[in-house]
């Protein structure tokens, strides 16, 4: 007791307060206010507010002095500013559009009144059990049934039928990883004021489980399960948050259990597995044709790197009764999986993530929720989502699921459909198109596309053989020589061949020819599950090592450790550049290497003449296109069938321009709040065949980064850019509409677009005088489109704009916030200017990193005023590939990526 604790938010906030705020002040004890506690705030000034009925809490509005008055008290325990929350699974429902379908208006009058919530539809969690005492996902009202899978054969004395122990309050004993799954399916958010709802709120599940560890047996157990009562609880889908490694085998007894399910009519979902990031790492149970395979992005709307990849070109043809079916190795959709908040055992407790608990969930949530990464968290996200669909046309068959998931999903910045399928899933344009089946989606999708220009690359697998012995200091090696020409290098080792299937703990290392050395990392929860893969970008020349190491190797007993004696074999692939087609005429352009990455990362393409017309100008058309294609744009088309431009023909043209001018079209705006990356007059028409300008150009791809807000609060007048350690101002600015003065000062600043630098000196000028000019209504070239929109990558979503020099009427003022721009220019080769400004006095490192993590060069160490700086960096020792650099001064971090190419 003594004086009140103010939150942080709230005394940074205090001297700046010039009008009421509101705050959350609470009271020593256990009880609601009593009336010295209300007279305390009587006393102070307050006169409206609220407390609550049960809780020593008071909401108020308070100014500074009141503020300061109430912390005087010593009944006063904290005084907190009423600060806005992020919702962790909240996000995950926002990007995926499943929160804008259910309050959506339309949706919900065409569901008889009702919102979209997956009632009427059962779906079974196949997986280590449900805690059903969790509020969320109470047993006997959410979770209809709850089954302990008695699959132990030790069990059974004399062959008979297996023994299902039903009406089971908790089956998730001994891991946690089934409730958490459930509550992403259906979990109703009771215990967190629907804070942490799933996605089928409406759904009842059935839970399946053995408890703890998952053996074939089990899994097998949970689809029977299904088909024995189907019916009985009408289950139309089955999430399995499981797998294993190796081949697809139509004739795995998994496969056959999915496949009668599917028989049956109930859509079967399967992770696509951990192992990533290399190719041919796919749960081969999520291989079959007749189910969904998803992989996990984060809430930015990235691949994860975990996430399991196909291979590019895999797949085949296989026969069952007569029927021939094509299977693909890839995964079908990727939906969220890092980072996402649900349901934890109650009792006892199960899986923890205690670190990131305690940052991102509140202290009275911590008993019921949990945060966990994986395909396991991603899977359940499209379970909810199939639930939605199934609950408008309750008559769409796993087929039909299957092609509305991947039909309306959206492409992914740089990514093949080995890699992630169709894209990620959009939730509100299935739900659009299960309500009619006529909506023309997908014709955008880069999976389903016929491109012009292409980039190639060869393979070449060679196996290893590698033996592990921890009861010794040394263990067996493999070496292997690299030409520095390869683009990358995967290192694999396959979880079936570790220990037979007991789950071998062991951690397979590349060392490069300078020591560095790069790990697969070990699971030690589902180590029997996930492969060993080691990927690298760009390695470097000279000779390799493989090795394994047990669990705790270390640099003094690099093989001792918990992990079995074994001998590994596995395979080294590596993949080189073969060329390029479609680009016949920009040899020796100064955008060529541009023009290469943009045709490689699949954000532009050639025409079908076999060029690419670097110097034709950009058509609004285009860019359209072209945004669809690599910057993540969401498909979009009106609900009621109305098209907005009568200059705009065709099932294609219809659906690329929609998406583009739609509110929220960008995957990066997670809350769909902000206009489309396009803009438009008022006349009904969409102008496909004019030129795109500077502006508007820099108005798309910052829209497209999800920054409009940011760059509504960039505006300045003039417009500067950053030369060497000053700020110039924009001879044109004023040329520069005022709605877009924003986006051009993010474009400059973030790297993405350039100004054009002059030196002006009069005959008796001691110096030069530098100018600057942005040309906003310049048309923008092809190539200067491919140069911008490589760059884009680069630039951070979330990073704030400096404020730069501003004058007032007193005078001129610099302030400064901290900050770290994006490198420039981005893509580089060797240099590369770095800018950052110090909102106040400290010491300053500015360090550079591998994708690793490894420092590779230290460029600032010293102690800085406040300000803004720039400096070089010449990297022509180091090899191609992404590089990380850190700022961090006084406690605070800020990080980017930056791309060399050589």
């Amino acid at each position: 007791m003594g004086q009140a604790v103010i939150g942080p938010d709230l005394q940074n906030a205090l001297n700046k307060i010039t009008e009421p705020v509101e705050i959350i002040v609470t009271f020593w004890g256990d009880n609601e206010l009593n009336d010295q506690e209300k007279q305390i705030l009587n006393n102070a000034g307050i006169t409206s507010g609220y407390y609550f009925k049960s809780l020593p809490i008071a909401g108020v509005s308070a100014d500074q002095t009141i503020i300061n008055t109430l912390a005087s008290y010593s009944e006063v325990r904290s005084i907190y500013l009423n600060k806005e929350l992020t919702y962790y699974n909240y996000e995950a429902r926002k990007i995926t559009g499943v929160d804008k379908v259910q309050s959506d208006p339309t949706f919900t009058s065409r569901n008889g009144g009702m919102p979209v919530s997956g009632k009427g539809v059962s779906i079974l969690v196949n997986d280590s059990g449900v805690d059903g005492t969790h509020p969320d996902l109470e047993y006997g009202d959410i979770l209809v049934q709850n089954v302990l899978g008695s699959t132990n054969l030790q069990a059974y004395s004399s062959l008979g039928p297996v023994t299902y122990v039903e009406n089971q309050p908790n089956t998730d004993t001994n891991s946690g990883h089934g409730t958490h799954v459930a509550g992403t399916v259906a979990g109703r958010g009771v215990a967190s004021n629907s804070k942490y709802q799933g996605v089928a709120i409406g759904a009842d599940l059935i839970g399946y489980g053995s408890g703890g560890v998952l053996f074939v047996l089990d899994g097998i157990g949970g689809f029977d399960y299904a088909l024995t009562h189907q019916f009985e609880y009408s289950i139309r889908a089955i999430t399995n948050s499981w797998g294993s490694s190796g081949d697809f085998d139509p004739n795995h007894p998994i496969n056959i259990a999915s496949k009668m399910a599917y028989d049956r009519g109930m859509v079967t979902l399967f992770a696509a597995g951990n192992s990533g990031p290399g190719e041919n790492t796919h749960n081969p149970y999520a291989k079959a044709p007749w189910v969904i395979s998803v992989g996990a992005g984060d809430k930015a709307g990235e691949l994860a790197d975990f996430s399991s990849r196909g291979t590019k070109g895999g797949g085949g043809t296989f026969e069952i009764n007569g029927e021939t079916y094509t299977w693909k190795d890839e995964p079908t959709i990727v939906a969220p999986g890092v980072d996402i908040i649900s349901t934890r055992t109650i009792s006892p407790i199960g899986v923890l993530s205690t670190d990131r608990d305690l940052e991102n969930i509140e202290e009275a949530y911590l008993a019921y929720y949990t945060t966990l990464d994986g395909t396991s968290m991603a899977t359940p996200h499209v379970a909810g989502i199939v639930a939605l669909l199934l609950e408008i046309n309750p008559s769409l068959t796993p087929d039909e699921v299957k092609s509305i998931l991947q039909q309306t999903a959206t492409n992914m910045y740089g990514r093949e459909s080995w890699e992630v399928g169709a894209g990620y899933v959009n939730a509100y344009a299935a739900v659009q198109n299960a309500f009619d089946e006529t909506t023309q989606f997908g014709s955008s999708l880069n999976a389903y596309r016929t491109f012009n220009s292409h980039a190639f690359f060869e393979k070449s697998t060679s196996p290893f053989e590698v033996t592990y012995d921890p009861t010794t200091i040394t263990s067996t090696t493999h070496t292997f020589s690299l030409t520095g020409n390869e683009s990358a290098v995967v290192a694999k080792v396959s979880a079936e061949g570790l220990a037979g299937e007991t789950g071998n703990t062991i951690n397979l290392i590349l060392i490069a020819p300078d020591g560095t050395e790069y790990s697969s990392g070990i699971s030690v929860l589902f180590a029997i599950t996930f492969d060993r893969v080691v990927q690298i970008a760009n390695p470097m020349a000279g000779e390799w090592t493989v090795e394994v190491r047990g669990l705790r190797g270390n640099e003094i007993n690099p093989t001792d450790g918990l992990a079995l004696p074994e001998t590994v074999e596995g395979t080294i692939t590596t993949k080189t550049s073969a060329g390029y087609s479609g680009l016949n005429d920009i040899e020796d352009h100064p955008a060529e290497t541009a023009i290469k990455l943009a045709i490689t990362d699949r954000l532009m393409d050639g025409f079908n003449d076999k060029n690419f017309s670097p110097d034709k100008n950009l058509k609004r058309i285009q860019l359209a296109d072209y945004l669809m294609m690599g910057q993540q744009v969401r498909q979009h088309l009106p609900i009621n069938g109305s098209r907005s431009f009568s200059d705009i023909d065709g099932e294609f043209n219809t659906l690329i321009t929609e998406s583009a001018v739609n509110r929220g079209a960008a995957l990066r705006d997670t809350n769909q709040i902000y206009k489309g990356v396009m803009r438009t007059e008022n006349n009904g028409k969409f102008e496909p065949k004019e030129n795109v300008s500077r502006a508007e150009l820099a108005y798309s791809l910052v829209q497209g980064l999800g920054m409009e807000r940011l760059a509504n609060s960039a505006i300045t007048d003039p417009v500067t850019v950053q030369y060497k350690d000053e700020r110039i101002p924009l001879d044109d600015s004023d040329q520069i509409p005022e709605e877009l003065k924003g986006h051009v000062q993010m474009a400059l600043d973030l790297g993405i677009m350039h100004a054009e630098f002059s030196l002006e000196q009069g005959p008796f000028d001691l110096e030069p005088t530098i100018t600057a000019i942005f040309s906003p209504d310049e048309a923008v070239k092809r190539a200067e489109y491919a140069v911008a929109v490589t760059r884009t990558q680069s630039a951070n979503p979330n990073a704030a704009p400096a404020k730069v020099a501003n004058n007032n009427e007193s005078g001129s003022t610099n302030a400064y916030e901290f900050s770290l721009q994006q490198n420039y220019p981005n893509p580089f080769n060797p240099s590369t200017n770095i800018t950052y400004s110090l909102n106040e006095h400290g010491m300053v490192s500015l360090n550079i990193y591998n994708i690793l993590g490894q420092k590779v060069a230290s460029l600032v160490n010293t102690s800085q005023e406040a300000g803004r700086y720039t400096i070089s960096w010449d990297a022509h020792e180091l090899s191609s590939g992404i590089y990380i650099y850190r700022l961090e001064t006084n406690d605070r971090v800020l990080i980017k990526k930056m791309h060399l190419i050589k």
